[in-house]
């Protein structure tokens, strides 16, 4: 099992506590010192004021803010969790990513998915209703980019008729990507066009403002995790899939240690591979104290058992 912390870079609330670059820096450096494998960011250019008033929540660049933690840093992984893929050009995103994994030394983790905010969507000129098939056409796409020179390929709004990035991702043939979501479209993207999934915690009454089925208890994961089977086998899939999720929510209170290591272990046995980790402070002192408390609590005893078994 493996550990992605979230950076707090969304507390606009308390932004000189975690929303400059100081911050991010001493978050990241600890996050790294503490024994996490990476840190995460979401994405969020342009949201409704109405859904940020509702609960909803900012986001600085995810590729911004990830330069500045891996900047900080030399081997903490820099994950986007998620970037909207629709939202951009895909050759922009490629480039983008490719930059941050040169730059980071090979560290990059692609978190994708295909979007809810339908609000969002509009003000960036983005494709709602065609955003499924936007998404598997984007990732072809950015494979095609970064595996070549001359590369030509056509898709909805966008025409390369033999172009290049020049360069090269550190990793090869690109970085990982994870695609997110819970509907069949995410999981059989995910298995077909990427090297992880990401499904989301989702309750019943949230499903139609989050626009992905429901994920509630570990029963509801366990059935998806088994029709990500049964697409892979379908598919002639022999290569392992990463599966990453969240333990709790990035705004919770911690959980108790030993509940947390129970929990752990259930989804280690589910097939879960990375989790996702936050934690509620009003200062950076408290989350990097939080980290520190997790890390020693559990996330190492976790890794201990893992090697044990």
């Amino acid at each position: 099992m493996h550990f992605s912390v979230s950076l707090p870079t969304d507390r606009l609330d308390r932004a000189p506590e975690f929303v400059t670059q100081t911050a991010v820096a001493e978050i990241a450096r600890a996050a790294e010192d503490a024994g996490f494998e990476a840190c995460f960011v979401t994405d969020h250019p342009f949201p409704p004021h109405r859904w940020l008033y509702g609960g909803g929540h900012h986001a600085l660049d995810p590729f911004v803010a990830l330069s500045f933690a891996a900047a900080a840093t030399s081997t903490l992984r820099v994950q986007t969790h998620i970037l909207v893929l629709p939202y951009r050009n895909p050759f922009v995103t490629a480039k983008a990513v490719l930059s941050l994994d040169v730059l980071s030394g090979g560290r990059v983790t692609l978190g994708v998915a295909a979007g809810y905010l339908k609000g969002e969507f509009a003000a960036l000129g983005a494709d709602f209703d065609g955003r499924q098939e936007t998404s598997d056409e984007f990732i072809r796409a950015m494979k095609s980019a970064w595996a070549g020179d001359d590369v030509r390929f056509e898709g909805r709004g966008f025409k390369a008729s033999g172009n290049s990035m020049g360069f090269r991702p550190m990793q090869q043939p690109h970085p990982p990507i994870w695609v997110g979501g819970n509907s069949r479209a995410a999981i059989r993207r995910a298995v077909e066009l990427g090297d992880g999934w990401v499904p989301f915690p989702n309750p019943a009454a949230m499903s139609q403002y989050t626009r992905t089925p429901p994920l509630e208890t570990l029963d509801d994961l366990k059935a998806r995790i088994a029709l990500a089977n049964e697409f892979a086998a379908a598919a002639g899939r022999t290569q392992p899939i990463d599966i990453c999720y969240s333990l709790m929510s990035s705004a919770a209170p911690e959980m108790d240690p030993g509940a947390a290591l129970t929990r752990i272990d259930t989804l280690a046995n589910l097939g879960v591979t990375w989790l996702t980790v936050g934690f509620r402070a009003e200062t950076r002192r408290d989350y990097i104290s939080a980290m520190q408390r997790f890390a020693r609590d559990v996330s190492a005893k976790a890794k201990r058992a893992s090697v044990a078994r």
